[in-house]
């Protein structure tokens, strides 16, 4: 299994459509850098988020998640509640190839300021818009920009194809777009 180059993304990206839209560069005027990178894809936050509030003091049950536990804003900057959460999404959409798996990291500009962004592995075949979680840990109100940079995604090939890809399994999130709520 080998981390794929920016080369190779690219190749991916302009003529098998993997991420839609592509940003061939690094982009950084004065924002937090998306685009491709050497390595990986910097991928930017929608201005869609779904923000984590206890108002009615909820169990966060994973089987039966209420989507009353969230307020939904749109804008070009969320602020997050301390010690809370935000959901959001890429601006970009994904489409895995079936001999691909995707990791993702968080920026090291967020996880400096104590938001840790967190995603689960892109499986091979899946596609979508990816639904991101942003921790504030921090005692204060945190600040996520929409349209900037949030996170980066590794490629990584494998050795030979897999028996079941995520789409051949109809994988319960393939094809989301938006914000997702978790699914049983």
């Amino acid at each position: 299994m080998a981390i794929m180059s920016d080369r190779w993304i690219r190749e991916k990206a302009l003529n098998e459509n993997m991420i839609e839209p592509f940003v061939d560069a690094q982009r950084r005027e004065g924002t937090i850098s998306y685009g491709v990178s050497s390595y990986g894809y910097d991928a930017r936050v929608s201005d869609e988020f779904k923000i984590f509030t206890n108002v009615d003091s909820a169990v966060v049950d994973p089987k039966d998640f209420s989507s009353d536990s969230f307020v939904d804003r749109q804008g070009d900057v969320c602020v997050i509640p301390p010690n809370s959460f935000a959901l959001a999404r890429t601006v970009e959409y994904f489409r895995i190839p079936e001999n691909v798996l995707v990791v993702c990291m968080g920026k090291s500009t967020y996880a400096r300021c104590g938001i840790i962004v967190n995603v689960t592995p892109l499986e091979p075949g899946w596609e979508g818009h990816v639904t991101l979680e942003f921790s504030n840990t921090t005692p204060l109100p945190a600040k996520i920009y929409a349209n900037e940079g949030a996170c980066q995604f590794l490629f990584f090939e494998g050795n030979e194809p897999c028996e079941v890809s995520y789409a051949a399994r109809s994988g319960k999130y393939m094809g989301q777009r938006g914000v997702t709520l978790p699914k049983l």
